[in-house]
Formats: structure tokens, sequence, C-alpha cells
């Protein structure tokens, strides 16, 4: 993606089957062919073996755990719908029912095309943790973090000390993010009230690719949790739901 910002508004015109296998197969040949990542590890894949012993390369998301004392292991039921959602609505493999929990310091780690961090209050990577998300990001992994509301200012100084000639930009409207399988023509859902301000998406970018996607002031995951674990309406919890897709084929296309 040679422009962080593209005029073109994303790519919902190619067909789903089509476009669920391209999808799938640029993820897993982006970090595949990453410096530094190797193709046995990039490919892993936590679903069952074909007939002939092999593993299926297929899609998951995983949560990032995290030291600072912030609640990491929040939206508890978020990514195992997200998962249900795109295998049902978009047809992507995916090789687990829930997304697997990962630290910064695991090999597992970069099997993922996507790390999902959640959470209220503070993150602190140590300095080891710091240089292993970074090369993760560098290799063609995409950090998708939602403000639960309260992280921000440790997010942000965290990110820096990640990416430090990097910073959080405010993504436009015409962002493929916001275009890639569902329209949202006018950015971020608002889900949750936090600071009564509009929803906004940040992204942080290295060589043209954004390696960091920033919900804020939105509260995507919680949206995505099962009915009754917060009191939104099923109209909310579907936008949530659409956005988190897009999310996750953005991350496994734009490579």
């Amino acid at each position: 993606m040679a422009n962080p910002f593209p005029d073109a508004p994303g790519r919902r015109a190619r067909p789903l089957a089509a476009a669920c296998a391209l999808v799938l197969a640029a993820a897993l040949a982006g970090l595949a062919g990453a410096p530094g990542v190797s193709p046995r590890a990039a490919l892993a894949s936590n679903g069952p073996p074909d007939a002939t012993g092999t593993k299926r390369a297929e899609f998951t998301i995983a949560r990032l755990k995290y030291g600072g004392g912030g609640d990491w292991y929040g939206d508890t039921t978020s990514l195992r719908n997200l998962l249900k959602g795109l295998r049902e609505r978009a047809g992507v493999p995916t090789g687990v029912e829930d997304a697997p929990i990962v630290s910064p310091m695991d090999e597992a780690l970069f099997n993922y095309p996507i790390v999902f961090m959640a959470g209220h209050g503070n993150v602190k990577f140590t300095p080891a943790e710091t240089e292993r998300l970074r090369r993760y990001l560098f290799s063609g992994g995409l950090l998708w973090r939602d403000d639960d509301y309260g992280i921000d200012q440790a997010f942000r100084r965290e990110m820096k000390r990640i990416l430090p000639e990097a910073d959080l930009v405010e993504l436009p409207f015409r962002h493929p993010v916001f275009h890639e399988f569902y329209d949202f023509p006018h950015g971020m859902p608002k889900i949750h009230e936090h600071d009564g301000g509009p929803a906004r998406a940040f992204g942080a970018f290295h060589d043209g690719r954004m390696v960091v996607f920033y919900s804020y002031d939105t509260d995507i995951g919680d949206g995505m949790e099962d009915a009754g674990v917060h009191p939104d309406s099923p109209a909310k919890r579907d936008e949530a739901m659409r956005m988190g897709i897009n999310v996750a084929l953005y991350a496994m296309s734009a490579r």
C-alpha cells in the first residue's frame, strides 16, 4: 500500500469467494516472506490437519497479553464472535473457535496477521518486548488496539517506544479500512460513550503499510461481546461486528 490514504474507497466490488481467497493468501504469503520470520512459523495453523497430515493454513487473530496492570483479558467473548462472523458473513476459514493468547515474547506471535489489544488502565512493555513487537509489525503483522477507556496516554507512550519514527495519525473517512467489506462512509461507528467525543480511528505506518490500528472512543470490542454483556442494541452490536470484520479483512489484504 504505497499511499496510506488512497482516494479509492476499497475492494468491496470483488466477488466474495475470490476476495476471501486472495486476502487469506496475501496474509500468509506476507508473513512467510517477511525478513526474520520463518515460513514454518508463519504458515503454522491451529486448525486440524488435512488427509495428508499437513495442517491447513487458516486465519486466526490472537489476544495480546501485556504487563503494566491493564486488564488485557477483557472483551472475553469479542474475538470468538468476530471469528464466527468472519466465517459466516465473509466466508473466511478460521483455524480456531476463539482467539489464542500470546505475549510479545512468544514464538507463536508471528503466526497471526493480527493481534488484538484490549483493556483499561496501563500498559508497559519491557525493552525486549518493545523490540519484539517492532519486529512483528515490520514483518507484516498488525496490532489492533481497541480503547476500552482510560489507557490512551499509556498506549501512546508505549507506541512511541515501539515506533519512535511513526506517529498515530487520524484516518480519513476514505481510508479502505472503512470500506473493505462493509461501507462506513462516516468512519468509525460510535458504540459506547466515553468522553462524549466522536468515534475516531488512528493508524501508524511503516513503509506505507498500516502496522497499528487504534480504534478510539468507540469500543468496538465491547460491541462484539455476547448479547447481554453490555446494554447495546442489536443495531449497535451489528455495527461493531461489521467494523471488526472490516479490520480483519483489511489486515489480511493490505500487504
